[in-house]
């Protein structure tokens, strides 16, 4: 029996996943490869062979028909990958070396440089930061260079023999014309001034061609098909990065749409309605699938001090963290919004985005012997991360960008009730979506169908496209006037002992 279906691809910091939808988006199977991060690196710095993606593509795609019972006819194919990444070609596309990654720290003053230069934020994770630190450190290797491309695009590259790249991942390695929906010319020109250095070839020229969803990015090549085992031609959606790709499949689209995601780290990209106006160190840019606007606001440390207050009440509450969290979570749930007076400072460490650079110290105020409770200290704990995560997103507040939705996932999902205190706390609506634990690989799923729609003749919009397929959606949660009141009075006085962070690092030493 021949399932008709689309395969997504998503190459991750620590392995890869494909999965094979259904027409209608099931996921009917999984495969997975793995890679390392390459060893004997000094700190802070993170690299790939970029060549191990390929063989762990090769060993995702056996599992995927090991498991799978039947035929498959892939009808096209989407890819989405980390964002950031530094692959180097030579002319006839060999890789010139390992891959420079998102997490690698290297090139900080190179992105300070370029944010000063083009007025624009340029954070140390942008290709074109990476670029101008290889270019300064690593000139013999920088000379040879004709092809730049990120991690998604390595890989599109050898399915398909083409340098193209979708907007959202092409965003990530230099910014976008919001008019024209490429490279901004202007900014190139002056990469080309602050670079002075003709021995390298021009970035324009080694910069990967920009595509939008639906559009051409290639077919599968010979090589291409033989390391998929599919056809040659099939077709291949625009490759795009990991934030795109799960904007994508969390079914976002619209301005005032936000995907929220909460964990160990907190990331929220807004969709906006006209790029964002200065520079801001609370938020960064790039652009969805369709060239949108996005922006990013980003906190390195979320739910880790909540966990951390939860494992310590949960030795006493439960023998292990899981059984810590079940005993406690309940708890949080019946506690009063405004936690009887506790509040908490969480782990601020190297928070460019609230000014607080390595050294934050976590720390509970308002503690009496009626209020210190696990409920209410683990809740002040929650509240302390979306208290952050608002003080970023006020900076697109201050410029009058709509927040219509709150799109959840990560770690918080989990016990769902929450998402009703993130409702209030944002006095937005908030809504969980039915979504597998491979978002990411579904949403390049979701590009190869918009792929072959266009294909076959279906001119919608991605927008267009998108809201169709909005029954996905689960649970939603409508923010509680009274509620939202008084979370408006615990933000102020969080705000207040938040603007004393540097002084409790003083106090402790």
């Amino acid at each position: 029996m021949t399932t008709r279906g689309y395969l997504g691809i998503d190459a991750g910091t620590q392995g890869l996943s494909v999965i094979f939808t259904d027409e209608k988006l099931n996921v009917l199977e999984v495969g997975e490869g793995s890679y390392e991060m390459l060893p004997g690196l000094a700190a802070e710095c993170y690299e790939q062979d970029p060549m191990d993606w390929i063989q762990a593509l090769k060993d995702a795609m056996q599992e995927l028909r090991k498991k799978f019972e039947g035929d498959m006819e892939v009808l096209a194919i989407g890819i989405s990958g980390q964002m950031h990444g530094e692959v180097l070609a030579d002319e006839d596309g060999r890789c010139l070396s390992p891959a420079r990654l998102w997490c690698d720290a290297r090139n900080e003053q190179e992105g300070h440089e370029l944010t000063e230069a083009f007025g624009v934020k340029m954070p140390k994770r942008a290709t074109a930061s990476r670029w101008l630190w290889t270019v300064r450190n690593q000139k013999d290797k920088a000379v040879r260079v004709r092809h730049m491309t990120t991690p998604a695009g390595w890989i599109s590259y050898q399915l398909t023999g083409k340098w193209k790249l979708g907007i959202g991942d092409a965003s990530g390695m230099f910014p976008m014309d919001s008019e024209t929906l490429n490279y901004h010319g202007d900014l190139l020109e002056k990469f080309t001034q602050h670079l002075n250095d003709d021995s390298v070839a021009p970035l324009a020229e080694i910069l990967p061609e920009v595509v939008k969803a639906g559009e051409d990015a290639g077919n599968l090549s010979q090589q291409g098909s033989t390391l998929l085992g599919l056809p040659e031609g099939t077709p291949v959606s625009p490759a795009e990065g990991d934030q795109p790709a799960a904007l994508a499949g969390s079914l976002i689209a619209n301005a005032g749409m936000v995907s929220v995601s909460f964990g160990t780290s907190v990331c929220a990209n807004s969709v906006g309605d006209r790029p964002f106006n200065g520079v801001s160190q609370a938020v960064d840019h790039f652009c969805a699938v369709d060239g949108k606007p996005i922006n990013m606001v980003w906190l390195r440390n979320g739910t880790t001090y909540m966990n951390s207050v939860v494992e310590m009440f949960g030795h006493v509450l439960g023998s292990d963290r899981s059984a810590g969290f079940a005993a406690v979570i309940p708890r949080v749930l019946d506690a009063s919004p405004d936690c009887d007076g506790v509040v908490a400072l969480p782990f601020m460490d190297d928070e460019p985005g609230l000014e607080v650079s390595r050294g934050g110290t976590a720390m509970l105020a308002g503690l009496t012997s009626e209020n210190s409770t696990p409920g209410n200290v683990v809740k002040a704990a929650l509240l302390s991360t979306m208290f952050n995560l608002k003080l970023g997103s006020e900076v697109l507040d201050r410029q009058g960008y709509p927040r219509t939705e709150l799109v959840l996932s990560g770690g918080l999902t989990k016990t769902p009730e929450l998402s009703q205190i993130l409702a209030d706390v944002f006095e937005t609506p908030v809504t969980l979506l039915e979504s597998a634990e491979e978002g990411t690989a579904w949403g390049a799923a979701l590009l190869a169908k918009y792929r072959h729609l266009r294909l076959t003749g279906e001119n919608q919009t991605w927008s267009h496209f998108i809201d169709q397929l909005d029954g996905e959606k689960n649970q939603k949660f409508e923010a509680d006037e009274h509620r939202s009141g008084i979370y408006r009075t615990v933000y102020d006085r969080y705000k207040r002992l938040a603007a004393l962070n540097s002084q409790l690092v003083d106090a402790i030493g």
